[in-house]
């Protein structure tokens, strides 16, 4: 008997171990997938993800994503740019004002620009732009990020009440070596299944991987 309940747990354990990979691998696949997607159907509002801006000068990151967004906005695919991000202590500007800046800057026009600057992570600036769109009666989003953070985006996006596609730069740091590829796609798998079993944003999170 003891024996038989031994050989039960082990497969339960391997069982379940199994299930867990499985789950991991198929997460990590969705990732590269949707990482790989460039969708520019006709929609309401093209939203920039905010990253770092230093006084108000996009970071390499920031600056890749805006120049997808401002190709988007050029072929028509929307008439609306909306930049989302707020500001660290200490900063002068919010990520959406110098995403919308620079936007300017490069001949969008700023009656075609919406800066929401609230939010300190994903989900809280995707939530605060989802009200600002609905406020528009607008909801239909494509959303302009890094390759491996469309996933997590879209869904949080959708979560939010909007109905979202993902169009993610191919420029930039994040894309420049394979080694930072595969790395972001661990960390972007960590950061959905996180923010699938608890709906909070893992942005702030240490996932172990750098």
């Amino acid at each position: 008997m003891p024996s038989a309940v031994l050989r039960w747990s082990r497969r339960t354990v391997l069982g379940i171990v199994l299930v867990g990979l499985f789950v991991v691998a198929g997460t990590a696949g969705r990732v590269w997938y949707v990482a790989r997607a460039d969708e520019r159907p006709s929609v309401d509002a093209i939203v920039v993800l905010g990253a770092a801006q230093y006084n108000g000068t996009p970071s390499r990151i920031f600056e890749a994503r805006l120049e997808q967004a401002r190709e988007l906005h050029s072929e028509g695919v929307a008439d609306l740019v909306v930049t989302s991000g707020g500001s660290r202590v200490g900063d002068a500007f919010t990520e959406a004002e110098a995403g919308a800046n620079w936007l300017a800057a490069h001949g969008v026009p700023s009656t075609e620009l919406l800066a929401v600057g609230q939010g300190e992570d994903t989900l809280r600036s995707l939530r605060a732009v989802a009200d600002r769109l609905r406020e528009q009666d607008r909801t239909d989003v494509v959303i302009v990020s890094d390759p491996w953070h469309s996933l997590r985006a879209r869904i949080m996006a959708e979560d939010a009440g909007l109905r979202a596609w993902t169009s993610p730069t191919h420029s930039g740091p994040v894309v420049q070596t394979r080694e930072t590829q595969a790395r972001y796609i661990l960390r972007e798998t960590g950061a959905l299944l996180y923010y699938r079993l608890s709906k909070q944003p893992a942005d702030e999170v240490d996932l172990g991987v750098r």
